[in-house]
């Protein structure tokens, strides 16, 4: 079994395989060491045309790879697609588009939240994958035949699924609850967050205006520092040590030298010199410039209760429609639509979700809907209050 090492042989493979209307996609990576993840394969088949592609071969140039990603005509079609399209669009820059998700996919179509790969296929197909090699240090050279056939299988066992799931959605008339997902999932700002944007990734372990404006500085400074040192974010500074400084405010070497959570000496360094900088250009700023403290949310009375009901009622809509719950509504999803309604700002109530679920969760908080046990089973049944009241 061969690796594609050129731009010629890339080339070739990328044109028989753009001759089908869909490619199934798989990347094998790296990214403990590092912030960006390392590229070190490349798995593609159709029906007729497979490709194992080796991104650090010496000279490889994956342009007519990432061209494919852009052709409109051929659908790519991945599992769990996340990691797979930030690897694309960081070499690349390009979202691949049109994409098909089999895991959300499967979700849509009922089976269950999250289900792996494997477990997909051996529900479709009745093949069991061999998984011995998925621990595969994937930098290494040269790869063994038994580890790009474990890779191959990736994306060959991903045809008959894709076939499969996309019968389902059409016979199901869902195809356009999927559309909607990978609207999401495509989207250019999920990929390319700003730094300035990165304490939202952290806990709220701050009390005053000014700790905010830190914390704030600190995480925007550590993500340009761990993008631009190719690092994880935790290489440059911990989570704690943010949350500290931002409680005691460090404005010189000295005092940074006293915090707990920073390793000893640490700030002689020149990223510790960066660090003070950051924080005394927050501590600088006016009164009046300062971030507010989001406030915290308390539910109405009832809210718990009402969460609790809508629940159930979840979980009696996702049987029903052969779909996960997860798919219909997060946790929060639920806590906001029992505090807030109609006015939950909320996935559940947007699009198909809403068509789906949304709206009987407002009709059960509104009354017009009610939940009963009933031969041996909880069901929904319309209260004789709002018989009586369509009645006149």
């Amino acid at each position: 079994m061969e690796l594609i090492k050129t731009r010629h042989e890339l080339e070739q493979a990328v044109a028989e395989l753009e001759k089908s209307d869909f490619v199934t996609i798989d990347t094998e990576f790296i990214r403990e060491t590092t912030f960006w993840p390392e590229l070190c394969l490349i798995q593609m088949a159709s029906p007729t045309t497979t490709a194992l592609v080796d991104p650090l071969a010496d000279g490889m140039d994956l342009a007519p790879f990432f061209r494919m990603m852009g052709n409109e005509a051929v659908t790519k079609v991945f599992h769990a697609a996340r990691q797979d399209i930030e690897i694309i669009y960081h070499g690349g820059g390009l979202i691949p588009h049109p994409i098909f998700d089999t895991q959300v996919a499967a979700m849509v179509c009922g089976f269950g939240d999250s289900v792996s790969y494997d477990q997909l296929v051996y529900r479709i197909t009745g093949t069991r994958i061999d998984k011995t090699s998925r621990f595969t240090d994937w930098r290494r050279r040269p790869l063994s035949d038994k580890q790009l056939e474990y890779a191959l299988a990736d994306v060959t066992h991903l045809i008959p699924v894709f076939e499969h799931l996309k019968e389902e959605l059409v016979r199901e008339g869902r195809a356009h609850w999927l559309k909607e997902e990978m609207d999401v999932l495509t989207a250019r700002e999920t990929y390319d967050p700003h730094p300035d944007d990165a304490w939202k990734r952290l806990k709220l372990r701050v009390r005053k205006p000014l700790e905010l404006a830190v914390m704030q500085h600190v995480a925007a400074w550590r993500e340009r520092e761990a993008r631009e040192r190719n690092v994880p974010r935790g290489r440059v500074l911990k989570d704690d040590a943010i949350y500290e400084i931002a409680q005691q405010q460090p404005s010189d070497a000295v005092a940074l030298g006293r915090l707990r959570s920073t390793p000893r000496g640490w700030e002689r360094s020149a990223s510790a010199a960066g660090l003070i900088e950051t924080v005394n250009a927050a501590l600088s700023l006016p009164k009046a410039e300062l971030p507010r403290l989001p406030k915290p949310q308390h539910a109405p009375d009832g809210a718990a209760a009402a969460a609790e009901l809508i629940k159930v009622l979840l979980k009696l809509v996702a049987e029903k429609e052969g779909v996960a719950a997860k798919m219909l509504a997060s946790g929060d999803d639920i806590d906001r639509l029992a505090a807030e309604g109609e006015n939950a700002n909320v996935p559940a109530l947007a699009g198909w979700r809403r068509e789906v679920f949304g709206e009987e969760a407002l009709k059960l908080l509104r009354g017009e809907t009610a939940l009963r046990f009933a031969n041996r089973r909880i069901e929904t049944f319309t209260p004789p209050s709002e018989v009586a009241r369509a009645a006149e």
